[in-house]
Order: structure tokens, then C-alpha cells, then sequence
């Protein structure tokens, strides 16, 4: 699990930019669709922020996203929004 000050850390320190969304909507939907598909919500995260490759999910082919790719990101950002209506 990841938690929104981990995310946030990440986009501060890693990326050198500001966070523009709500760090702990977004690492609720990141551990949300990391339980979903059973994989690590760090790689997750960098697949969302970064558009880091997780090889063990078929995330990419050739630098574009896969289906399964496209499908993780837009679970994601699906579970933030629902999140940040409150």
C-alpha cells in the first residue's frame, strides 16, 4: 500500500514538479487498482505518473501502451474521481 504523503514525496522529490491532484485520492485509487490486479502500488504509481513499463503486466509494446496498459491507467484515474466528488 501507498499512502498520499508517499505520492506526494514522489512527485516532489522524483519528478521535481508539484502535485496538481489530491495525493491521498490518488494513492486510495492506486491501491485500489493495485489490489485489483495484484501487483506492486509503487510500480503502479510510476506507470501513472511517469509511464514507467511494468514488464510483468504487459503494460507497453513497442513504447505504447497495451490494452491491459491503457485499462490499469483508466481504473485509476476512474477510482480518483470518484474519490475527489467528495
Amino acid at each position: 500500500m501507498i499512502t498520499g504523503e508517499q505520492v506526494e514525496k514522489y512527485i516532489r522529490e522524483d519528478l521535481d514538479s508539484e502535485p496538481k491532484h489530491d495525493c491521498h485520492d490518488l494513492a486510495a485509487a492506486i491501491n485500489d487498482v493495485s489490489y485489483e490486479v495484484d501487483y506492486d502500488s509503487y510500480e503502479i504509481m510510476q506507470l501513472l505518473l511517469e509511464n514507467r513499463p511494468i514488464d510483468g503486466l504487459h503494460t507497453h509494446s513497442y513504447g505504447f501502451h497495451t490494452a491491459n496498459g491503457r485499462s490499469i491507467i483508466e481504473g485509476i484515474q476512474n477510482k480518483y474521481y470518484e474519490y475527489n466528488e467528495y
